[in-house]
């Protein structure tokens, strides 16, 4: 995680550094500085947002003991703080963390959750987003969301100036080519850098599946049981039309809602434990390798093995 993320802040300085030297003496730090305050902004203030979209309430001590017990007991083991625990108005299954300085942490589970998972299962749910917490993955992903909104922006901004230019003199045509030049460079950075924070988030849920696993007795099995519940019966409540709400989130999620998890070539076994293996043995296909790259979440397959090794 580290070294991508090293990867991720060493590839957006050398497109700085090109673009810088492209510019010559143009002056664009208001451009960053606004950028930067707006992401901010809207890191403090996300949690509202998210509140009002999955319909998100606090949910009291006396409305589900057992599961606040869960929370505070998984938070010491942890060495974090107890985050507030939130219930979430939604059919699909699922469990998120998220939080700011105004709001303070957060873990949230939604109805249809509490639903199909038994509660060793909510447990392991639990640690998993309590993992999140423990790696300020909140944190570290609004850094790297500053980034390509930067490159985008610039791109933009100097795409549009290119137009501006107008031909007939041989200066304007230049400098409208040197524009035209920065903004496609600026692209390339943005979806390089898209790609690779896709990556980093990839390898925060690997991070914090191994903290459930490690926090929670028989965490492993008991996460890998969740996950291929949840995606099952996701997948069967999206197909009567059911949604996730906004995509801009999705990244919060325990599992991704749009996956394409194909289940239909797994043979269905009344043993938890075979369909698991059945599902982390079966190969993956071209398209589902190629999907990931575009996904924040791993692929299931991918994160039932990775689990497999700690059993």
């Amino acid at each position: 995680m580290i070294g991508t993320l090293a990867l991720i802040i060493g590839v957006s300085t050398l497109f700085i550094t090109l673009i810088l030297r492209l510019i010559g003496a143009f002056n664009f730090t208001s451009l960053i500085v606004l950028v930067t305050i707006f992401n901010s902004a809207q890191w403090l203030f996300a949690p509202y947002i998210i509140d009002a979209i999955y319909r998100v309430r606090e949910l009291r001590y006396h409305e589900n003991p057992e599961l606040h017990q869960i929370i505070d007991r998984l938070s010491k083991k942890s060495g974090i703080k107890k985050p507030k625990l939130m219930i979430a108005n939604v059919s699909l299954p699922n469990a998120f963390a998220y939080g700011s300085p105004l709001t303070g942490n957060r873990v949230a589970v939604t109805k249809g959750l509490l639903q199909i998972l038994d509660i060793d299962e909510i447990e392991a749910v639990l640690g998993h987003e309590i993992g999140h917490l423990k790696h300020r993955d909140v944190q570290a992903m609004m850094f790297l969301s500053l980034l390509p909104s930067i490159f985008y922006l610039i791109a933009e901004w100097f795409y549009y100036s290119s137009l501006f230019r107008g031909y007939g003199y041989e200066e304007r045509d230049q400098g409208g080519a040197m524009m035209f030049l920065i903004a496609m460079l600026s692209l390339v950075a943005y979806y390089i850098l898209t790609l690779l924070i896709l990556g980093f988030s990839r390898l925060r849920e690997y991070y914090a599946d191994r903290h459930s696993a490690t926090i929670t007795e028989y965490g492993a099995e008991k996460l890998a049981s969740a996950l291929v519940k949840i995606a099952g019966y996701s997948k069967r409540i999206k197909s009567s039309g059911v949604t996730a709400g906004s995509t801009s989130f999705k990244a919060l999620f325990i599992c991704d809602p749009d996956a394409k998890i194909d289940l239909r070539t797994i043979r269905l076994s009344t043993e938890e434990m075979r369909l698991i293996r059945e599902i982390a043995h079966r190969k993956l296909t071209l398209a589902e390798r190629l999907a990931e790259l575009f996904s924040t979440h791993p692929n299931l397959t991918k994160r039932l093995r990775a689990l497999m090794e700690l059993m």
